[in-house]
């Protein structure tokens, strides 16, 4: 059996590697971005000067040849179904057995004037990380354009190098869409702090060029102001690559249709990661999640399927984390912007306005639904745990230090949220269980 893989990211290089632990399949990757696997998420830190590409890579170039995976450098330009064959952009082709699209995301243009100038791109890929570093020489000025994560990573590469940035955010805080209220404005905040011109409420109308092409300047739809500029980056969110599949028999709506199993309408046809739409998403969980944990997840999963050990695809319990210049940003279980009326918070922020806990829980039922951390990292597996175990608030409470994950020496905060409960409740909780990795590993090993 050959199974081929378009594309080397985490949830391709994931599906190959279990394919291999699990059988004896000849596997071909293929990508036309990069020769060997690295981590898409560790690009800034090239360009900040913390890492080189070579340390952005989790196995070392031999790993591929020794478990006889084989890496084809190619870009695939279409695929015939019916005869089970690859047409690459090189004139050859390549037959396979069974098929993994593992495309990865695209960033988006949504259709403005100017959007194809030279100095406006992206921040996905490795192309897209070149493409930004030949521009960052003798640059005077960026612009980024849209408020997500990508977004925020790019004005901090740009920062790093002493490089001003206008940040065009179409939301009336930062990442609103996502982040509770408090924490929004915090982030805003912070982001300001660091000498980032943060605009709020504003959407770009037009990029303006120069007589050679090359982006000189926006509009800012909203008032009309003209923004110098050298770079323009486009971070309005991302969408799976799967434009050259449109006009196929393969089932593709924003993303690639796949069932609990991770195949698709067409036998010996899977997809995963990004570029994978599921048809019945999981409870709590959305169609499309370009995240790299549920990417690895899928890939392993894919391959049991494909070598007939039939596991459905599970994500588990939301989880997702990100950095926001110094503060660092942990979400686990359900947390709304807009919750109903059973979901009863918990909110606690210091004085510095730069560390919060935010606990979630259901106001009939007493059980522990989500956990929002601005600052503060509580540990993956007793918060997910507790989430499960449908825990109630006041047991997660009196153990709530037993979930902290920073150093030993950091300060606690876990009883100033205690109180807030206590003020709301009339009840008088304390706090049990501290910080303690032998009490963690203990209660890990309990059974519910």
């Amino acid at each position: 059996m050959h199974v081929v893989i378009i594309g080397n990211g985490i949830s391709g290089s994931s599906a190959a590697r279990w394919l291999r632990k699990l059988g004896d399949a000849k596997i071909t990757m293929i990508s036309s971005e990069s020769e060997h696997f690295y981590s898409r998420t560790a690009l800034m830190y090239i360009y900040m000067g913390h890492m080189r590409y070579e340390d952005t890579k989790p196995y070392e170039n031999w790993f591929w040849d020794k478990n006889r995976i084989n890496i084809l450098k190619a870009q695939v330009d279409s695929v015939d179904f019916k005869s089970k064959k690859l047409a690459l952009s090189s004139g050859k082709s390549i037959n396979y057995d069974v098929l993994i699209f593992a495309l990865g995301s695209k960033w988006n243009k949504f259709g403005w004037p100017g959007q194809d100038l030279k100095g406006v791109g992206g921040m996905y890929s490795l192309q897209d990380l070149e493409k930004i570093e030949n521009y960052s020489k003798n640059l005077k000025k960026a612009v980024i354009v849209g408020g997500g994560l990508i977004g925020i990573e790019l004005a901090e590469m740009f920062h790093s190098r002493h490089i001003p940035v206008t940040f065009l955010v179409r939301e009336s805080s930062f990442w609103n869409l996502v982040l509770p209220k408090e924490e929004s404005e915090m982030i805003s905040k912070h982001i300001l702090d660091n000498g980032i011109d943060l605009k709020l409420d504003v959407n770009l109308e037009q990029i303006i060029g120069d007589d050679t092409g090359t982006v000189k300047e926006v509009i800012v739809k909203e008032t009309q102001e003209k923004i110098p500029c050298g770079f323009v980056g486009l971070t309005a969110g991302v969408s799976p690559n799967v434009a050259f599949l449109k006009d196929t028999d393969l089932h593709v709506e924003r993303g690639i249709v796949v069932n609990e199993f991770l195949e698709t309408n067409i036998k010996d046809v899977y997809a995963i990661g990004d570029c994978a739409q599921q048809k019945n998403p999981s409870p709590g969980r959305r169609p499309i999640e370009a995240i790299w944990y549920t990417g690895r997840m899928m890939g392993e999963t894919a391959a049991y399927n494909i070598m007939d050990k039939k596991v459905a695809y599970d994500p588990g319990i939301w989880f997702n984390s990100a950095k926001f210049f110094d503060i660092e940003y942990q979400v686990y279980g359900t947390v709304l912007t807009n919750p109903p009326e059973n979901h009863e918070q918990l909110f606690w922020v210091n004085k510095h306005n730069n560390k919060s806990i935010r606990i979630i829980y259901d106001n009939l039922t007493n059980e522990v639904i989500g956990f929002n951390l601005m600052g503060i990292r509580y540990r993956h597996e007793v918060c997910e745990k507790w989430l499960k175990e449908k825990t109630h608030i006041e047991t997660v409470l009196r153990n709530l230090g037993m979930a902290n994950f920073d150093p030993e020496f950091y300060k606690e905060y876990e009883q100033e949220i205690i109180n807030i409960y206590n003020h709301k409740s009339g009840k008088t909780i304390t706090l049990k269980t501290k910080r303690g990795l032998s009490k963690v590993l203990a209660f890990l090993s309990k059974k519910s």
